[in-house]
């Protein structure tokens, strides 16, 4: 029995070894563009929010009508939206934090 806990352990021990070692090359290779594409993703979200639902803040592009058929898939993130859109920015903001 002790020799099966011993080797359970090892293997354990393997394992987040190996886990480690892929996640140093995750973060090596590809972590960073991960990132950058969450973060476009997150902006051109907004821009289509803005787009097809600028009414809310008082920007009319689109006729209600298509407004009103795209609702039930924007609901979940209209709060979200609405805080990011109305929040005070100032001109450190506008600068991206990154050195490229």
């Amino acid at each position: 029995m002790n020799h099966k806990s011993l080797f359970d352990r090892f293997i354990r021990a393997i394992r987040e070894f190996l886990r480690t070692i892929g996640d140093i090359i995750y973060g090596a290779s590809v972590y960073e563009m991960v990132r950058d594409l969450h973060k476009e993703r997150s902006h051109l979200d907004h821009l289509f929010i803005l787009i097809v639902f600028g009414d809310f803040l008082g920007v009319p592009v689109l006729p209600p009508y298509y407004t009103l058929r795209l609702l039930p898939f924007i609901v979940p993130s209209i709060t979200v939206w609405k805080r990011s859109m109305l929040r005070e920015r100032d001109l450190t903001d506008m600068c991206d934090q990154e050195i490229t």
